[in-house]
């Protein structure tokens, strides 16, 4: 990468930690998108998982006393099998298939029927949530737009819905980075220069994040994070389904 790409990156780091450390969410999403652009998928991931690690680790530390543990572990019993399921099959997605991907997670949990609202101190919702979501990490690079419609979906203030879903996220990118560094067939490496810039730059956008979530009410977290989550996840399902048909459209042209 040249400087002025570095650099670009950097910047763009601490905006989407800025995002995440806001609203516990929406940071990871773009930035993912982004680094699919630039970089081959596995690349990709383990940059993602070094940022996500530092930011969302730096994140549950300065709300530790907000964290729900019970919600943690029981999503990481999930998690912990979506491992072991995808450490046999070793799929590694085409980048169109991830983004697409990336545009629908937000929708899934919307979709579950009033009945069965999220509660993320169910044993079995929780494990079940920490599987898929689990699995959408190691397929999408982020599982953050589920996860945090499953933790807005309990009663949970907003310290303790960032606090919690931040926890959890240094679990599941961890994962990210072993999976991606080590156990797939083609693994990744990864610039350390980059690396050091990167964890700088996440811990800059989320200590900067703290004090605007502290003058925030808890309605307005919900309405702007809704708000945000939809409109992200629209842009990557237009451009998914864009990268995915444009090879279509170009025989086609050709043939005529």
């Amino acid at each position: 990468m040249t400087p002025l790409l570095i650099t670009a990156l950097g910047l763009l780091m601490v905006a989407t930690a800025f995002l995440s450390g806001l609203f516990g969410m929406a940071g990871g999403l773009i930035l993912i998108g982004v680094l699919l652009t630039l970089l081959p998928l596995p690349s990709a991931m383990v940059l993602h998982a070094i940022t996500q690690m530092a930011s969302n680790g730096w994140r549950a530390f300065l709300w530790r006393s907000h964290i729900r543990w019970r919600p943690v572990a029981i999503y990481l019993i999930g998690a912990g099998l979506a491992l072991g399921a995808w450490s046999i099959t070793r799929y590694v997605p085409d980048k169109p298939i991830a983004l697409l991907l990336l545009g629908l997670t937000p929708f899934m949990a919307r979709l579950t029927p009033r009945g069965l609202k999220p509660n993320p101190d169910s044993i079995w919702q929780g494990s079940f949530y920490g599987f898929i979501c689990m699995g959408l990490m190691l397929m999408t690079g982020v599982s953050g737009p589920l996860m945090d419609t499953f933790f807005l979906g309990g009663n949970f203030g907003r310290r303790e819905v960032v606090a919690t879903k931040a926890a959890c996220q240094v679990a599941s990118h961890f994962v990210k980075l072993v999976y991606f560094g080590g156990i797939i067939d083609s693994a990744a490496t990864l610039d350390p220069l980059l690396a050091v810039i990167a964890v700088a730059a996440s811990l800059t956008g989320t200590t900067l994040a703290r004090r605007f979530l502290e003058a925030m009410t808890d309605l307005q977290f919900r309405t702007w994070a809704g708000r945000l989550i939809t409109t992200v996840a629209c842009y990557y399902i237009i451009y998914g389904s864009w990268l995915l048909l444009a090879p279509y459209f170009q025989s086609a042209a050709l043939a005529f």
